[in-house]
């Protein structure tokens, strides 16, 4: 029974694997940084899960596995908060930038 549910979740893991590679393929670059950002705040949500099996994990395993998801997590969202402050500072003027109105 561990076999075929094992095998279930590898099975819808490859499908979203392809299915995650086509989509962001097809995103243009101009909305790369904004969809970023908005996937930032998952990302802070997928942390806080990786937190709480981490702590909960009951072997060796589960605690290294949970340590493994907390640090690729924060990871994840310090990279992608970097993303948005630099996305930011695009559009800041310039201190010797004349005002356009």
């Amino acid at each position: 029974m561990l076999e075929v549910t094992l095998l279930a979740a590898f099975y819808v893991f490859v499908l979203a694997s392809f299915v995650g590679f086509e989509v962001i393929t097809k995103v243009p670059p101009t909305l790369h940084t904004p969809l970023m950002s908005g996937a930032n705040a998952i990302s802070g949500i997928t942390l806080i899960g990786a937190l709480l099996i981490a702590g909960q994990a009951g072997g060796t395993v589960g605690t290294v596995l949970g340590f493994l998801a907390v640090v690729l997590g924060t990871i994840n969202v310090v990279g992608g908060l970097m993303v948005t402050d630099r996305m930011l500072q695009m559009f800041r003027r310039r201190p010797d930038e004349p005002d356009q109105r």
